[in-house]
Parts: structure tokens; sequence; C-alpha cells
């Protein structure tokens, strides 16, 4: 799952000049080296102290300074920048679009942001990652390079009175434990008002695929009881870079029981966790985080679109605004009753084989993407979550996939899919679950299409986006009719892959706050030594399906 993590590229390639992807990079160079935080302080260490309010309330007061630029006027900087023949094949749909995929209108509607100055954060200020997001780090090796027998060979000592503990996810008494501690203590929002709702069924799906190594479930047992009190994961995932290909552990499920906070657990389960990944001769590992820390590689953000609206609004996910009524939204996010894309049907074992096949392909297109190197890998994340019959009924469900096979050929031309994370409603009087679909993975051999002999490259990339969009909008439609009729509230989805050509369409709503949380959808990015760092973070909040 980590394989999500990627900023989305722009398909308009190169045709005699620059691509539009590339001229936006040149275009806004200026536009945003203008883009700032001062937070230097040039007043020399030996000056009195009296000087230091007056030198802290300047630093506060110093903000982003960005040069002002609406929307139209970025398009019309990039058109002003292309070739004859690109202006005159693109139309200004097409640069937007080309801009939302790069998230260069949300930088300047002021969605995300400029950069932001790193905390304090003790553990990580010790730890082989870049501390400032300012600092220009060359991509390659943070740390020295390491082997297995440089790493500590016994455990990271625990405060006294805890124990290590191999938590056996594979026990039903252990990843009841697991399940129990992270549904009590686990991620929720700010106000207190959701929190995951991790299933035993979503965990083994999320923590055992195939070469998992069971050590890396760790857990802290007080030793007197064997009550389990903090855990952490890890599991094996293969990563691209670009050019670059490496292993990686994905850490997740941090979690530490409230009452035990003030013990700094944490530290020493990611310490601990990360011990044992060096001893598999693994160096890099990816992970997200509840609160910014040093130091983000790459930010995108949640996106909702409304299934069931009344609901939405009774439990304030979304908010109801004036001049809008229940009866009118749900009308508005009715997504039909049947598929309409022909050959549309659930995926099974069989198509195993094509869906990695064009995975692989499709996910090739990115910079950064996860390796499905094995047909075991997509049977894992796409088959084996899909529960047992019982009774005619499908039951404990994680996972569900479609795939359009071509009448004609019998050939699996898309896949598309989505997996289930409910959140428990806290202090509700009706509601006690809110059901919510996670965008995973799709593909679509449409941008594979031959273009007609007369086009050039350029043409050709801008016909094959507008058979993208169309096709994406279409498998997203029916993803959506599906995920009603398995009586989900919401879907959500994230601004990667090519995920901003429907959200506009289908009416996702931007979430509307910055929360950085760690759930298996996130980007995410990697840290640690000895090659590649990248780090993930998402702003996103749950709370506005109705834009």
């Amino acid at each position: 799952m980590a394989g999500e993590a990627g900023a989305p590229g722009s398909s308009l390639s190169r045709s005699g000049g620059k691509s539009i992807a590339e001229l936006l990079d040149d275009t806004l160079v200026s536009q945003l080296e203008d883009t700032h935080i001062d937070d230097e302080d040039d007043t020399d260490d030996g000056e009195a102290k009296k000087k230091k309010k007056k030198k802290k309330k300047k630093s506060k007061a110093k903000a982003p300074v960005v040069k002002e630029v609406t929307a139209d006027e970025l398009v019309n900087i990039v058109r002003g920048n292309m070739s004859t023949t690109q202006s005159a094949g693109a139309s200004n749909d097409d640069i937007r679009k080309a801009l939302q995929a790069a998230d260069l209108m949300k930088l300047l509607e002021g969605h995300l942001g400029g950069p932001q100055a790193a905390a304090e954060h003790k553990f990580w200020k010790t730890q082989p990652v870049p501390q400032k997001e300012e600092d220009q780090v060359k991509e390659g090796a943070i740390d020295e390079h390491k082997t297995p027998a440089d790493v500590q060979q016994d455990p990271i000592a625990l405060p006294t009175g805890f124990v290590w503990s191999i938590v056996d996810v594979k026990q039903d008494e252990e990843i009841d434990e697991v399940h129990n501690l992270l549904t009590e203590n686990y991620v929720e929002d700010d106000d207190a008002m959701f929190r995951f709702r991790y299933s035993r069924e979503f965990l083994l799906w999320a923590l055992t695929p195939p070469g998992y190594y069971k050590d890396w479930h760790i857990g802290v047992r007080v030793q007197k009881t064997g009550k389990l009190v903090g855990f952490i994961s890890g599991i094996p995932v293969e990563l691209r870079v670009r050019n670059n290909t490496f292993m990686n552990a994905e850490i997740n499920f941090l979690c530490v029981h409230k009452k035990l906070r003030s013990k700094r657990l944490a530290p020493v389960l990611i310490k601990e966790v990360t011990r044992r990944v060096n001893l598999q001769n693994i160096w890099q590992a990816i992970y997200t985080a509840g609160v910014r820390i040093p130091t983000p590689f790459s930010t995108c953000r949640y996106y909702h679109r409304s299934l069931n609206p009344a609901k939405l609004v009774d439990i304030g996910f979304s908010p109801l605004r004036k001049g809008e009524t229940i009866a009118r939204l749900v009308r508005k996010y009715n997504p039909g009753e049947q598929t309409k894309t022909p050959g549309f049907r659930e995926m099974v074992s069989a198509d195993v084989p094509q869906v990695a096949a064009l995975l692989r392909r499709y996910l090739g297109r990115f910079d950064c993407a996860q390796l499905f190197n094995t047909d075991e890998d997509v049977e894992h994340w796409f088959i084996s979550g899909m529960g047992k019959e019982v009774n005619g009924k499908r039951e404990n469900q994680v996972v569900w996939a479609y795939v359009v096979e071509d009448p004609t050929t019998n050939l699996i031309t898309d896949v598309v899919s989505f997996y289930t994370l409910p959140s428990t409603i806290m202090q509700h009087p009706k509601y006690d679950c809110l059901n919510a679909a996670y965008m995973f993975y799709y593909a679509s051999d449409v941008v594979f299409a031959p273009g007609a002999s007369s086009d050039d490259a350029f043409t050709h990339d801008l016909k094959t986006q507008n058979l993208l969009d169309r096709r994406l909008n279409a498998l997203v439609t029916d993803l959506l009719v599906m995920a009603k009729k398995h009586d989900f509230d919401v879907v959500n989805a994230l601004t990667l892959l090519d995920n901003n050509v429907f959200l506009e369409e289908q009416m996702f709503g931007r979430g509307d706050g910055a929360l950085v949380r760690g759930s298996r959808e996130d980007l995410k990015l990697l840290l640690t030594s000895n090659s590649t760092w990248l780090y993930r973070i998402l702003l996103t909040n749950g709370t506005d399906c109705s834009d």
C-alpha cells in the first residue's frame, strides 16, 4: 500500500519544446522563489537577554511572502512560455489540469501554504533525517554505510516494569489485544469526535503481506500483568523512486496507552523496530505521523465524496450550508443504482496475473511507487481481504476490487479498488460508526493506446489525457455505485496518482484542515540511513464533503 505514495506526474510530455509540466517548473520559479519563511535570527549569541523578547516578536510576525498571482494569470504565464504548436493544441482547461496535477493551483489558492520551520523535536533531532524543510539535501544516503554486524544485537532497554513481546497477529487472543489497544488509544481527530476503528480482519490484511517478519510486530507489556500497553509494526515493502529500487519497512500502528504517554515509550518503540529492521539489512522505513515532524518529502490532501449526506450532517462530518436542505443533498450525491461500464465486475483470483501486469505498467508512469513484483503481492492486497461467504452473505470484507473485462478479447483493461476503514463516532446519541471507504489502487490501459500516425507527441499526449479523464471518471462513478450498495457513508481519496482528473467532476469535497495522520492509505515517505530518504505527510481533515 505504500506504493500509493508518489506525486502525480503530468502525462502531457515533450514535443519538440518542453512539456506543460516542465514549463510549470520554469515559469513558476520566479513566482515561488519569492515565497519563503524568514526564521533566521541575525542577532549574535552574546547580545543582551533584553533583546530576546523583541527578537522573538519579530520572528513571530514574519510570514511567508508570496508574490500574488491568480490562477488565470498563471495559465497565461504558462501559455506565454509554450511554443506556437503547443499553445494551439492546449486549451486553458488542459493547462489547469496540469497545474492541478502538480498541486500548484492549491498553492496559489493558499490551500497548502509555504514551507514551515520544523518545531523542536528532541527525538527526531537525533535521527538521520533532514532537520529543516528548506535544507537542500542531495538524493542518496544520509547516514554512513552500515551492515547488520554494526547493529546492536540485544533489544533496546525498556523502563523498569515493562517487557518486550513479539505479537503473533495470527493468534486470535493476541490480535484481539492489538485491536483493543488501537480502538481505545489510537488516532482521533482534534475535536475527539472520530477515532479509527481497525477491525481484526483489517489488521491481519495490513500486517501479514507475503514475506512479512513476525518479529516486526512489536509489543510492550506490563511485566507484572502481561497487559499490552504499547505496539508498533513494520512490513517489508519494495519501492521505486525514479530509477532506484530498494527494500523498506513500512512502519505503522505506533500506539501507546493513554495513561503511559509520560513514560516516553514511543521513541523506544521506534528505536527497537529500527534495530530489528536493520538486522534484516534494510535501512529505510516509510511512515506517517500524527504531528508534523522532520521532514516531509511530499504532501497531499484528503478529499471526501458523500454517499450518505443525511448521516454525515447529523454526526458533524459535513456542514449543512445556508440555503441547502438534506433532501437536496441526497439527490445531489446519489451515484445511481447500476454500474454503466461494459464488462465491469468483481475481481477474482484468476484475474491476478493480468491485473498485476497492468498495475505494474500503470504505476511505472509515476516517480514513486510500490513495486508489485510478484503475483502473490497482488493476490494479497486485492483478493485476500475480500472476506468469506456465510449463508450467501459476504462477511469480514476489507477490500473491494473490480475489473473491466473486454467482452471481445476477454482481456482485463481496467482495475479499480477501495478498502474499508471505519471510525468510531464518539458521544453521538444515534450513530456509533462512520462507514468510510478509501480509494486504493486503480489502473487503465487507455494511457497506452497508440496514437494516429499524423499525431505528434504533444497531440498524442493530449488525446491520451482526454481518454484517461473520461475513463477514470467512468470507473469512479461505478466505484461510487458499488460503495453505496455496500452501505458506505463516504468515499475518501487523496491528491495522488491521477486522482485530480476526477475529484471535482465526481463531487469530492476538499478536507478543510491540516491533520497529519497515520494510516496505510497516507502518502508516505522514507526515513533512516544508507539510501534515499523519503517521508510523507498528509494535510487532511474529515469534515467537509459538501464542497
